[in-house]
């Protein structure tokens, strides 16, 4: 799975539209802001030539889409159908595919960096935020006045970055937060059954979310996600059917997977590293160095010392 950077998001949605792409960014966020940006989605559908499904990737930017039209999302093993009014909330830490259902598309979104809304300038750190979490379904059905509510903050948005206020990008974080306050007071719009490709979708966030823990480059650096249930949790499925998932997409159960993971990383830390066995067996979310030892001699056959010391020789 590839990851879609904000100047790639760009290219995609304006193409030849918008030919100084490298100095409109480097401009914005040379100015130690981050990067935002508010659009209007009739205006886009309307003057650019970009495709009606954004694929299953994951953005290295948040994304907040305010959205009046047929449309469909798939992630992890859900699908959301969108027949009216919706309010997205997407972040890097949720792939997801996209696709236009209608050409009757209307409404608003905001794009942005995570040092455009750094804790410092309003007081929350952003990923901790419900609509942010990984766990968050982050895709909301609201009525018709409240998508006025919501389009009134998006139209202040556009009024606002077009203006020449000094202060304007404070201004506009705060209609940002006004946005995300909204929205964490709305209720999710229910999943439908998905076919089979919600299983390799289960299977590709759970690699990415194993796979994002490594390299581990500093001993402060631990482990955080080292069980099936952690993994379940984030996913927000039950470990079983995770479990049953990967069985099926890769032959092999959950603590299968993650063991091997952590045992090839282990390698790699023993023989490239000068950090003793008990600072690795720490890194990788063993509390103590025998039970370490004994997982790597399970896959192994011998001590993560005397792995060491062939490795040496």
């Amino acid at each position: 799975m590839s990851s879609i950077t904000i100047k790639e998001f760009y290219q995609d949605i304006l193409g030849d539209s918008c030919p100084d792409i490298n100095q409109f960014l480097s401009e914005n966020i040379n100015k130690d802001i981050g990067h935002f940006n508010v659009f209007d989605i009739s205006e886009i559908c309307r003057t650019s030539t970009s495709k009606t499904e954004m694929p299953y990737n994951r953005r290295t930017y948040y994304k907040i889409s305010l959205i009046n039209g047929k449309n469909k999302v798939e992630y992890a093993d859900k699908t959301i159908e969108i027949e009216d009014c919706a309010v997205l909330f997407a972040s890097p830490k949720i792939p997801y595919n996209y696709t236009n259902q209608c050409s009757e598309q209307s409404g608003h979104f905001c794009v942005f960096t995570k040092d455009f809304l750094p804790a410092t300038k309003v007081g929350l750190e952003l990923d901790l935020l419900p609509v942010f979490s990984a766990q968050s379904d982050f895709i909301f059905q609201i009525s018709t006045e409240q998508f006025h509510q919501f389009e009134s903050i998006f139209l202040k948005m556009h009024k606002e970055i077009k203006s020449d206020y000094v202060y304007k990008y404070d201004l506009l974080r705060n209609y940002v937060m006004e946005l995300i306050h909204f929205g964490q007071k709305l209720k999710p719009i229910l999943p439908v059954e998905n076919n089979k490709t919600a299983a390799s979708r289960t299977t590709t966030l759970f690699i990415e979310l194993l796979e994002r823990q490594f390299p581990i480059e500093n001993i402060s650096q631990l482990l955080q996600l080292k069980t099936p249930a952690d993994f379940a949790g984030i996913l927000g499925v039950h470990v079983n059917h995770l479990n049953r998932v990967l069985k099926e997409t890769t032959g092999k159960t959950t603590g299968e997977i993650i063991g091997s993971r952590i045992f090839q990383e282990a390698k790699i830390l023993l023989t490239q590293t000068q950090w003793n066995v008990s600072e690795i067996a720490f890194t990788l979310g063993f509390e103590e160095v025998a039970h370490f030892s004994n997982f790597f001699k399970k896959y192994s056959k011998q001590s993560p010392q005397h792995y060491r010391e062939l490795q040496i020789v």
